[in-house]
């Protein structure tokens, strides 16, 4: 009996360590881990499905979303102790032999389940071919993103000043005016003397531009410059309308004709250095916007590249039919403009209605 006991508190000194590690990790303590794991792999996903919806729609493909609804981890800790012994006589000796075997044994599983949601419907297409509302673009740029980025990314023309359009039968070069209008706005931007107010007009929610704040030589200089271009004459507090289609109704409008996501996607495609030989066999034609213009403005909106393989530092990078597409990491203009490319997409899903899981993985 006391060669049994022996033996069980032996065994259990082998497996209580591993149930104190095993349950360490299970419970309050795994939060962090695991909600810093899965941030940073929805994250990654994130950006890697908007790059190969660029790609694809490049390509002639359809560009296809897939949403991450849930994430539930489910873990659990198994242990199993087992202890026998035997006692025999040894008739040539006074002393009896025993013998015993100890047994221990500790399971750890973590299984999470992910559910997926396609993003589809008349909801999500019209959302994805609907331009974006123009008091979201300014509000972009309250929040402090460079002003010329965002109305290059996001407006086809204000007040009848087009922008440059390297897609399909809009393609067409920016007026002149367009960037000399750009390069006013940051410097207001920067000085702090454009704002937006976001005011109730009975049902609908108006946006009012502002262009006023601290006055200056060079301040006063650009404020002509965008009234000029636009040909608006703001009211005795410096407040514009803003308003969305070619034309403003009156001197006091700002009027953006702002583009839908699928076509800032093809514009952004439209910047990607294809393989010369997927031009040639007729799989893509050529970029309408090139890394080597003259002007910047002119070049790719995000300089996606693309190879047989991967560079070491990449933003981020999906593979194609057999090619590697890819950001760069170092190119930081790129980045930012990918980013806000997001943002875009959630401005874009506002008033879609979540759709139930119709797929759920065990992840095992």
């Amino acid at each position: 009996m006391h060669f049994v006991r022996f033996l069980l508190r032996r065994a259990a000194i082998c497996v209580v360590p591993i149930a104190i590690v095993g349950c360490g990790s299970i419970g309050p303590t795994s939060m962090p881990r695991d909600r810093l794991d899965y941030l940073t792999a929805v994250a990654e996903s994130w950006k890697e499905q908007t790059l190969l919806n660029i790609v694809r729609l490049r390509y002639g493909d359809a560009p296809s979303f897939l949403d991450v609804s849930s994430v539930i981890s489910a873990y659990t800790f198994q242990g199993q102790l087992s202890a026998g012994g035997q006692l025999s006589s040894n008739l040539t000796n006074t002393i009896p032999r025993s013998f015993g075997t100890v047994g221990a044994s500790a399971a750890y599983q973590d299984r999470p389940t992910i559910s997926y949601t396609p993003l589809a419907g008349e909801k999500f297409a019209r959302s994805l071919l609907t331009p974006l509302p123009p008091s979201e673009v300014f509000e972009l740029i309250q929040a402090g993103y460079p002003a010329d980025n965002v109305l290059l990314v996001t407006t086809r023309a204000i007040n009848g000043v087009y922008n440059r359009t390297g897609v399909g039968a809009r393609a067409r070069d920016a007026d002149p005016q367009f960037y000399e209008l750009m390069d006013a706005l940051r410097r207001l931007q920067l000085t702090g003397s454009v704002s937006l107010r976001l005011e109730k007009k009975g049902k609908d929610q108006i946006g009012l531009l502002v262009l006023s704040g601290q006055r200056s030589a060079a301040t006063d200089e650009d404020l002509v410059t965008v009234r000029r271009i636009l040909r608006v004459k703001p009211n005795d507090r410096g407040e514009l309308q803003v308003g969305f289609g070619l034309l403003a109704r009156g001197p006091n409008e700002i009027s953006l004709l702002t583009r839908s996501m699928v076509e800032i996607l093809l514009e952004v495609a439209a910047g990607i250095e294809v393989p010369p030989e997927h031009i040639v066999s007729g799989r893509t034609v050529a970029s309408t916007r090139q890394s080597t213009a003259d002007n910047p403005r002119d070049k790719p909106l995000i300089r996606i590249m693309a190879g047989p393989s991967l560079p070491n530092d990449v933003y981020s990078a999906v593979r194609y039919r057999g090619t590697w597409y890819w950001i760069d990491d170092n190119d930081l203009m790129s980045k930012r403009v990918f980013t806000f490319l997001m943002i875009f997409f959630s401005l874009a899903e506002t008033g879609v209605t979540p759709q139930a899981p119709v797929l759920t993985v065990p992840a095992s």
